[in-house]
């Protein structure tokens, strides 16, 4: 089965040239730099290094550029990791599922995975009491769910959003 997304050509390491590879790193470094100063790092000028970056675009390498936020800054210092069983495993069923938890914002990653679990869920809370409560008025309500685990990370060891291209 395919994991490409409909419509988006498939992107493979192979169409990457060492240029677009250090692109690539440097906008996960910085998005925000000027073209000038992203070519001035690869070794381009301004307007084929902007090429470059459009074609990674268009390409659906790159999918868009955003601010990073610190959520313990923003009074968000609790990561909730749960596993959610659903009652049924109809196509509609898992849908419906995945179409509610995408109107939830404290669910910031949501994955189907193999295993004992159907979805792994990743949540940000202020603290213990808004899980709870989040637990209770929504995630227990969620279409088809049968079964939930929360697992509360401690302290988080690792965290990137960058890929590891260098490799």
């Amino acid at each position: 089965m395919s994991s490409e997304s409909p419509g988006v050509p498939p992107a493979t390491v192979a169409t990457l040239d060492p240029i677009d590879r250090r692109i690539l790193v440097e906008l996960q470094e910085s998005a925000e730099m000027s073209m000038q100063e992203l070519g001035e790092r690869v070794g381009l000028s301004h307007t084929p290094c902007w090429r470059r970056v459009r074609r990674l675009g268009r390409q659906g390498i790159i999918t868009r550029r955003v601010a990073l936020l610190d959520a313990k800054q923003l009074g968000l210092a609790v990561d909730v990791f749960v596993n959610v069983n659903l009652r049924r495993h109809q196509e509609n069923a898992l849908n419906r599922f995945e179409e509610a938890v995408l109107d939830v914002p404290e669910i910031v990653e949501c994955y189907t995975v193999s295993g004992e679990t159907d979805f792994l869920l990743r949540v940000v809370v202020s603290d213990v009491g808004a899980y709870e409560r989040l637990l209770k008025a929504t995630l227990v309500h969620l279409p088809e769910v049968g079964n939930l685990t929360s697992t509360f990370a401690l302290r988080q060891v690792k965290y990137t959003t960058a890929l590891p291209l260098a490799r």
